[in-house]
């Protein structure tokens, strides 16, 4: 089992001990949050901008740093702005809409460069133009909340609040896709008319190039007439129920799993419901583009990937290389990657299981092969599988990453396997929120 890092547990003053404090920032770490002091400790600060003079509510307090939210600007930065989001202040969804987009990446990437360089020693780093995409309906997929109040009898379809397991109630989605806007009117009008609408829990909404699904998750069994009314209220839409995680239930006959194009590049790729995709269509163009004319696979080169999903690289590799072998800890995704390679006519393309964080086993694709290697692990990074990549000496590596932290972490390990950063970029896949993805490309040393 996989062991993901976890901060040391400091002391922490009951909730009523909490006070509120005035900080003046100084700058944005990685996660977009505000920096200042009280005294000499560190105060982290949800909701600030630098420059900014602000009243705080502590949230968290350790001996030497603390955690809060701001409740009242005192001295506002001039870049601060009105957020366009009427739901901005409850819902925890879009952290950064009191900036503008172009300053919401900037000083995202002015965190993330503080946080490698510190974590790597590295006196600069060789950024490239960011990858961006539109502010707003650019989000393909997202889990609506249902809550059903059992004094009140009343539903809240929504997204939860900050920091906090209540839905909040939400009309209008800014990021959401707008082929799923209808989506919480649909539920609102709906789910007090069914016999059994308490027992949803989420919607799982999904914008499959232009095809729209909705994964119902339900706690008790629907009885078909409620299958209907929602069918009923949507009639375009593909509805899916799921009782039990991941034990899907297509409620309409004949309809087809869903799939996304790579169209630049003549690629289809066919998914479960189950199955992790990028949310952001345009972002995701963007960086499969970007991977290839980085990594610049030759048709007589070798090409592994660690973390391969579905085969949203792979396939784009395969099309350019002699061989590309993924690799994938889940099974079902292995499989799936399998069946896009046939679906896509690409016979140079390889999969296997594997747990990468693990020792690696005597395999025929753990040899020092390849020239060249991609990797896209999920949150907790590359841990226990990086220094192996390193072993195989590949020429270059490419790494994408979700994680600033855990990509500095990484990248530590490569400079000390004899590896050179030579590009990174900022991917903005989500924008209106402090999170920021990664591209970068590393050279072997010669």
């Amino acid at each position: 089992m996989v062991k993901i890092y976890q901060a040391a547990k400091g002391t922490r003053d009951k909730p009523q001990q909490l006070k509120q404090i005035e900080v003046q920032i100084e700058r944005l770490d990685h996660e977009a949050q505000g920096i200042g002091f009280e005294q000499k400790r560190i105060v982290f600060v949800s909701g600030a901008l630098p420059g900014e003079r602000v009243k705080v509510q502590l949230t968290e307090q350790k001996d030497k740093s603390a955690k809060g939210k701001v409740v009242k600007v005192l001295q506002a930065s001039p870049l601060r702005q009105t957020p366009a989001c009427k739901h901005f202040a409850d819902c925890g969804g879009c952290q950064l809409q009191y900036l503008s987009a172009e300053h919401q990446l900037e000083l995202k990437q002015q965190g993330v460069d503080q946080l490698i360089r510190h974590q790597t020693g590295l006196t600069s780093l060789p950024w490239q133009t960011p990858l961006k995409s539109a502010g707003e309906g650019y989000r393909r997929k997202a889990r609506i909340g249902v809550w059903f109040d059992k004094k009140t009898q009343q539903f809240t379809v929504g997204f939860r609040k900050a920091n906090d397991k209540v839905i909040t109630s939400v009309e209008h989605c800014l990021v959401l896709s707008p082929a799923l806007a209808r989506i919480f009117n649909v539920l609102q009008q709906q789910l007090p008319t069914l016999q059994q609408g308490a027992a949803i829990t989420h919607v799982e909404a999904l914008d499959a190039d232009g095809q729209v699904y909705f994964i119902v998750r339900h706690i008790k069994a629907l009885p078909l007439s409620d299958q209907q009314a929602l069918i009923k209220a949507w009639p375009e839409a593909v509805w899916i129920g799921e009782a039990e995680p991941e034990l899907y239930q297509y409620w309409q006959v004949g309809t087809a799993e869903p799939s996304y194009a790579l169209p630049a590049l003549g690629l289809t790729l066919q998914f479960s419901a189950a199955d992790f995709i990028q949310v952001n269509q345009s972002m995701n163009q963007q960086m499969v583009q970007q991977a290839l004319d980085w990594l610049n696979p030759q048709p007589d080169e070798h090409v592994l990937e660690l973390y391969c999903g579905i085969g949203n690289f792979s396939l784009a590799l395969a099309q350019r290389a002699k061989s590309v072998h993924g690799l994938e800890g889940v099974t079902a995704m292995v499989q799936r990657a399998q069946a896009n390679a046939a679906l896509n006519d690409l016979s140079n393309l390889s999969f296997s299981q594997a747990d990468l964080h693990l020792a690696w086993p005597k395999a025929d694709w753990n040899q020092p092969k390849y020239q060249k290697v991609l990797l896209d692990p999920a949150r907790a990074g590359a841990v226990g599988a990086i220094a192996q990549i390193a072993g195989l000496s590949p020429a270059q590596i490419l790494y994408v990453s979700c994680n600033s932290l855990t990509f500095a972490q990484d990248a530590k390990v490569l400079l000390a396997c004899g590896y050179q950063l030579d590009k990174i970029s900022a991917m903005d896949m989500f924008p209106q929120t402090s999170h920021l993805e990664l591209m970068a490309l590393f050279h072997r040393r010669k």
